[in-house]
């Protein structure tokens, strides 16, 4: 393989050791900056092509380019896909034993290695600091960025640690990527990592072919599977709050013929192992999961994602609908959100291991996730907006495809306010609820509530319908969900401006049920358009790429990913030149692959004859 690069351009590298002929949007302006010795912060979708910002211009320079990432799995996976594509690409990591790690460095220190990943925690101790000073570092690249800011002393505190590698290389071009940070995460990196010496690059966030819908939560399991009727037999990820939440997911759709599998981090690390090698290798799975499944994910084929929970922020939510239709054929991206969650989210964050100021921007980020629930308009325009960036209507998210009218409820509001301050400010929802609706049961007549004059003036309504009004005046800051009181709520400033009169409140009905987009659906089954005898040989050529993977213990991604598989399908190739022009053949993957290939695509073509 070819350890060096040096004197090639960004664009032979590009095309002869990748198989790209041009670049995506945004990665040029990266690599040429860090071609040029300059320091980078880019927020670039997950999609969008963040590791060949880096990997480009660590092939292009002459000396080492670190990598600081997160996960062993991710960084084991980058490595098999570079030395496949001919670049000598290392990590020294504790999965290893101490044997196989001094080889490695024997490697590194040899000059023979382009590329060093590394977790922070391994970057950061003395002795690997002190080694990495005798050789040439050229380039630093920090994937995941986000936990710089995200994570910081209370989780992963070497990233935060991270923030002295401008003092230790001095000289040395650094590079943050990350798939999603808020100005206020981007600001705190931008000082932490650079002191401000950086050039920010931010792309388009926008990804239309995701068809976007929430719903409130009225009963997850039968929600569920509703979704999935009509979605079997396609690949998707079940998003769940907890670990037994997590397994009774997978049960549930077992149970219903779905094939589905958990994922947490409860699990034996060899049982994790196995069935995420089963998701991203096998057609038609879905993968029942916490958020310990997800980053370094890169499965293209993904058709939806479906949170049974909110999530934490737009930034976590954002990250996790990424993993749908990275093939760029439409998917759908599913959230069920109530105050449950709303309370449950509060109370994580009141308990974290931070400062009142990270909690504080913690319940804003939440704040603004509660926003999206609760969009009147185009959902698409409120999530991007988060990100700076303005759209007109999408025409692909519930609230477009089914718009709602706001209702005139300030009468209503004030109903439920009252009864708030009436019950005390100490009660949740469901008993505020019981108190509009009259219900006398055993909590409500054993605190007398069953006496207050609000008891029943919410009779004309129904349960479903209060829980949507006290759900959009918590969204529109008129009710505050009390983490102290259990989940009580409690009025705020502008919820007693409104319950005196002197404000209107209009609100969303509460849809029973948005109607699925079922164009969307075959919009999909449409999006690489294959006669049936170039789906037969795609087939084959999926079953063939699964075996290189399984012998060289790689994801089958490594190997190709699935757009280079259909037009393998669609071209049929007969020569090593014809192969070479097939999207991610680079030269290495010319010399490993064509044969193989190019005799599994003569194969189907003689049986069709």
């Amino acid at each position: 393989m070819n350890a060096g690069g040096e004197g090639r351009t960004i664009a032979d590298v590009l095309q002869g050791t990748f198989g790209f002929a041009d670049f995506r949007p945004g990665q040029q302006a990266v690599i040429e900056t860090l071609m040029a010795g300059g320091n980078v912060l880019a927020v670039m979708p997950t999609g969008s092509g963040k590791s060949l910002c880096y990997q480009v211009p660590a092939i292009a320079r002459a000396g080492l380019t670190l990598v600081v990432s997160p996960l062993v799995a991710l960084m084991a996976d980058q490595v098999s896909a570079l030395k496949l594509a001919g670049v000598e690409a290392e990590t020294i990591n504790s999965s290893r034993d101490r044997e196989t790690n001094v080889a490695t460095w024997r490697r590194v220190a040899a000059g023979t290695t382009k590329l060093l990943y590394l977790s922070p925690e391994r970057l950061m101790t003395a002795p690997m600091l002190a080694a990495l000073d005798r050789l040439p570092v050229a380039l630093i690249a920090i994937d995941e960025a986000h936990c710089i800011s995200q994570w910081g002393p209370a989780f992963r505190p070497e990233y935060e640690g991270l923030s002295r590698l401008k003092e230790l290389f001095p000289g040395v071009p650094i590079a943050a990527f990350t798939a999603t940070a808020d100005e206020i995460t981007r600001a705190d990196i931008a000082a932490k990592l650079f002191a401000d010496d950086v050039r920010t690059f931010v792309a388009a966030f926008d990804r239309p072919n995701i068809h976007l819908a929430v719903q409130p939560k009225r009963g997850w399991m039968r929600q569920l599977l509703a979704f999935l009727e009509d979605r079997r037999g396609a690949s998707g990820i079940v998003y769940c709050l907890s670990r037994k939440k997590t397994e009774e997911a997978a049960r549930l759709m077992t149970e219903h013929g779905i094939r589905a599998l958990p994922y947490h981090a409860g699990m034996a690390s060899a049982d994790r192992a196995r069935n995420q090698e089963i998701f991203l290798t096998e057609a038609n799975v879905v993968m029942a999961a916490t958020i310990a499944f997800g980053m370094g994910i890169d499965k293209a084929d993904v058709r939806f994602v479906f949170h049974t929970d909110m999530p934490g922020s737009i930034e976590a939510y954002y990250q996790e609908i990424g993993r749908a239709g990275r093939d760029g054929a439409p998917a759908e991206a599913r959230m069920l959100y109530g105050l449950d969650d709303l309370r449950m989210r509060r109370v994580f964050i009141e308990q974290e291991d931070s400062d009142d100021d990270r909690k504080r921007r913690e319940h804003k980020r939440l704040d603004a996730l509660i926003g999206y629930c609760e969009a009147p308009t185009c959902r698409r325009r409120t999530l991007l907006a988060y990100f700076g960036e303005a759209i007109e209507a999408c025409g692909n998210c519930d609230t477009c495809l089914n718009p709602v009218a706001l209702t005139e409820g300030t009468v209503e509001a004030q109903k439920a306010l009252s009864a708030v301050i009436r019950t005390g400010q100490r009660f949740g929802a469901a008993h505020v609820i019981d108190v509009l609706l009259g219900h006398a049961t055993e909590k409500v007549t054993r605190f007398g509530h069953d006496r207050l004059p609000t008891f029943g003036v919410g009779a004309e309504r129904k349960k479903e319908e209060w829980r949507s009004i006290l759900r959009q005046l918590v969204a529109s800051g008129h009710l505050k969900v009390d983490i102290q009181g259990f989940g009580s709520l409690a009025l705020t400033e502008s919820g007693r401006v409104l319950l005196k009169g002197e404000t209107p409140f209009h609100y969303r009905a509460d849809l029973a049920r948005p109607k699925a987009a079922k164009s969307n659906k075959k919009a999909a089954a449409a999006a690489v358009e294959l006669s049936p005898e170039d789906t037969a040989l795609l087939d084959s050529l999926k079953q063939l790429r699964r075996d290189l993977a399984r012998e060289r213990g790689v994801p089958v991604y490594v190997i190709f990913p699935d757009r280079a598989l259909q037009e393998m399908a669609r071209r049929r190739p007969r020569t090593d030149e014809e192969f070479a022009t097939i999207y991610g053949v680079g030269q290495a993957k010319l010399r490993d692959f064509a044969e193989v290939f190019l005799v599994a695509i003569g194969a189907a073509e003689t049986v069709a004859e």
